[in-house]
């Protein structure tokens, strides 16, 4: 007969408490409820307030249509936000270019003058465009000085200030992600180009710019997103006189109080933004630009 001791006798088996998807539920429910409060509410909030101020429907919407202040300013927005977009873009190409050929020592260095301007706030930054673009700033006075020119150049308190400004301050965010793309081409590809009878001009358009071109997609992304977004650099160097889109709302919202026409054109920003992402993911993979693949 055999006798079954408590030790040898068969455990009962206990199901844990929490399941894996309820703990990560758990884990990531203070995130989610962070992102609800101060971000989805707030923006909800925008989209309520577009459509129900001063009065119930789509009046602030039809001001896209009828308003020409309006217009201009979106025109002024699309225009400064494009060509700063493509001034910054060739400016940071060849930039990155240099980095990926220069050597360890020089990289450094090159990489030390890239960074630097983002951990600098772009106020001082504007103000500092402010001193060296007026009348009697640096440039003006060395243009003066040197007999090229002979009177002052307006540089200042229109387009062209504001572009030099944005374009200042998108430069390392256009440098960075078109040096990451460059860094993995692999340049056994050129030399096999150059091997094959390419001039170093074909090897570069015919090899060397396709595979760097996801790198330019990524950054023109983000310069262009910034751009139109952009608030301190044309109040400072455009002088009142170019009025971008998120200085507009900002008049509305505290200067003139019409909440409805500024929580309009957030929302409008919001939706152009938001499509222009849907497109370019139909085109690349958005996650692996980011380097979130």
């Amino acid at each position: 007969m055999t006798i079954v001791t408590r030790a040898n006798a068969p455990r009962a088996i206990t199901r844990p408490f929490f399941t894996p998807t309820t703990r990560y539920w758990l884990l990531i429910a203070p995130a989610l409820a962070m992102m609800v409060v101060f971000y989805l509410y707030p923006v909800g909030r925008v989209l309520w307030m577009s459509v129900t101020e001063p009065s119930p429907g789509l009046d602030n919407y039809a001001l896209l249509a009828t308003s020409a202040s309006i217009q201009r300013m979106l025109m002024t927005t699309a225009r400064i936000g494009v060509l700063t977009t493509v001034i910054t873009l060739i400016l940071a190409y060849i930039v990155s270019y240099a980095l990926v050929h220069a050597s360890p020592s020089t990289q450094r260095w090159m990489f030390l003058g890239v960074l630097i301007p983002l951990w600098i706030s772009v106020l001082v930054r504007a103000f500092a465009w402010f001193v060296l673009l007026r009348r009697e700033g640096l440039i003006n006075t060395a243009l003066l000085s040197t007999g090229l020119v002979d009177t002052p150049l307006n540089l200042i308190w229109n387009e062209t200030g504001v572009m030099i400004g944005m374009v200042h301050y998108m430069l390392p965010l256009g440098i960075l992600p078109i040096y990451a793309n460059m860094r993995d081409i692999d340049q056994r590809c050129i030399a096999a180009a150059r091997g094959l009878g390419a001039t170093p001009f074909e090897a570069f358009r015919k090899v060397f710019l396709p595979l760097s071109l996801p790198g330019v997609v990524g950054a023109s992304i983000l310069v262009f997103i910034f751009s139109l977004g952009f608030f301190v650099t044309p109040a400072l160097l455009g002088g009142g006189k170019t009025l971008m889109i998120a200085e507009y709302i900002k008049v509305q919202i505290l200067e003139v109080v019409r909440w409805g026409v500024g929580t309009m054109l957030a929302a409008t920003l919001l939706i152009v933004i938001a499509s222009l992402l849907a497109g370019l993911s139909r085109v690349v993979d958005l996650r692996k630009l980011f380097g979130a693949g």
